[in-house]
């Protein structure tokens, strides 16, 4: 009896959404104008709340005129029927166009049917996405809070890195995307498939550049080399066989650090060309014991000098030994008493270092230090109903679950959503480092905001240097007067 109750609510309120006598605000979209009717509009999008709060109707007008620019006209008029009639069908729509609603609902704040939109392309158009992948990626990250989709986008670069990678779009591709599947440990993709379709992404950034690298000027070497500075030493050159070497990167070395450079041509330049720099090494013979210290972290590195000196209270090693090949070096630090006949560490863990002859060291690190996971909200429950202006502490429970503490820099701050907080300076709650595999609760002051209705903020950790990292968090209430 109830859905029989809505849904003659809902036609009456799709009829006032036609009715041409008492609509009070005119909403230009494109070349289009729409009429509609403010109450209705301020209960049901905080963003059109906000908007219509700085846009009051003067005493000598009739009629409140608003303008929506970011919005097409066939899509708002979609999303306005759902605002008045609370019922959306997609069986006349394309898959790319519930996409652009869902694109449209997040810039009018629209959680409700953020959240199905979401939900119905996972669970309906999965095949559609993945063939459409850049377009999903761009939509997820870049036009709004869309969470779920994230998760997903970002368990396909995990999965099936390269299926994305074969059906990538290198015009449109985002770099954060292509630094992804390059940095993902199921990417099965040969290195040489790896450096060819990186650059191919990046001649795709610069179509104004020539397509033979030997009509190249050196201000084409350098645009190149900017567009690709963040993903060349995520590639792993000294894998190539001395041919894909002299064939592929010799006709770009303008674009790769000096070092870099003129280490690998040290290594390549004597090999057969099928063979390899980075070979398996044989049984290990101890040369010499060397001490040195390793690189940092934060970045990847591409050579350093031949010696090098070592914190061995950091690192608890007491002992080098290096491997002896015909054709590459290999060196690894060993942990107290093991001896030569001992199986090698992974080549993942931090305390080992790669060294070619002629390159230096380089040390296997993933990029992607700090993480962190959401556990729970310890209070303010996600739709928890607050007085207008109250002001209320909203607390987290995070755990690190990355490879690294969290620097003492960290700190959580509001990046999107609802404004909740007193002042005009969005505040930076400091949290300091954390071991891996801790949790702590991470609390802030807030305060509701005068507006009724249901209102979202949304946070996230950043380091010393506001580089966002982990997972995002979110505050979720309902304005309200008291009964």
């Amino acid at each position: 009896m109830d859905d029989v109750f809505m849904q003659g609510l809902s036609q009456n309120f799709l009829r006032i959404l036609d009715d041409e006598e008492y609509y009070d605000i005119v909403i230009e979209v494109g070349d289009e104008m729409f009429r509609a009717h403010m109450v209705i509009l301020n209960y049901r999008s905080t963003s059109l709340r906000r908007i219509l709060s700085k846009n009051k109707k003067k005493s000598d007008e009739n009629l409140v005129h608003i303008k929506l620019p970011n919005i097409l006209p066939g899509i708002f008029k979609i999303i306005l029927k759902y605002i008045y009639g609370g019922k959306l069908s997609f069986e006349d729509y394309d898959t790319s166009d519930i996409v652009k609603i869902l694109v449209a609902a997040g810039e009018l704040n629209l959680h409700e049917l953020i959240a199905y939109l979401q939900t119905f392309l996972i669970e309906t158009k999965a095949n559609w996405m993945e063939q459409n992948f850049n377009l999903i990626y761009k939509t997820s990250f870049e036009h709004g809070p869309f969470l779920e989709l994230q998760e997903y986008c970002n368990d396909l670069i995990s999965r099936i890195p390269d299926k994305i990678f074969e059906l990538l779009d290198p015009s449109s591709a985002p770099e954060k995307l292509v630094i992804s599947l390059v940095q993902s440990n199921n990417l099965q993709m040969s290195e040489i498939q790896v450096w060819k379709n990186v650059l191919k992404w990046g001649l795709a950034q610069n179509p104004e550049l020539p397509t033979d690298p030997a009509t190249f000027s050196k201000d084409d070497f350098n645009i190149l080399k900017n567009t690709l500075q963040q993903l060349i030493p995520f590639i792993k050159i000294d894998r190539l066989t001395s041919k894909e070497f002299w064939d592929n990167i010799v006709p770009y070395k303008e674009i790769l650090p000096d070092e870099l450079y003129m280490n690998l041509l040290k290594g390549f330049l004597n090999l057969h060309p099928d063979s390899r720099l980075n070979h398996k090494s044989k049984p290990c013979m101890t040369k010499k014991t060397v001490t040195f210290s390793l690189p940092s972290p934060s970045t990847p590195c591409y050579s350093g000098p031949s010696t090098f000196k070592v914190n061995s209270q950091e690192q608890n090693i007491n002992k080098v030994k290096e491997v002896t090949d015909p054709l590459s070096t290999r060196i690894q630090l060993l942990p107290k008493n093991q001896n030569c006949n001992e199986e090698k560490a992974s080549s993942n863990k931090p305390n080992e270092l790669n060294h070619i002859r002629g390159r230096g060291f380089k040390q296997d690190i993933t990029p992607k230090l700090f993480d962190s996971q959401f556990i729970e909200d310890v209070n303010i429950q996600d739709g928890t109903i607050l007085a207008p202006q109250a002001k209320f502490e909203k607390t987290w429970k995070l755990s690190n679950n990355g490879r690294f503490p969290w620097p003492d820099e960290t700190v959580l701050r509001c990046i999107d959503g609802d404004r909740m907080f007193e002042f005009n300076i969005t505040p930076r709650i400091r949290i300091g480092s954390v071991e891996v595999g801790k949790s702590v609760d991470i609390s802030v002051a807030l305060q509701a905001p005068s507006d009724h209705g249901k209102h979202v903020s949304y946070w996230k950790l950043s380091d010393g240097t506001d580089n966002q990292f982990g997972s995002k968090v979110w505050c979720d209430i309902m304005v309200k007067d008291a009964d």
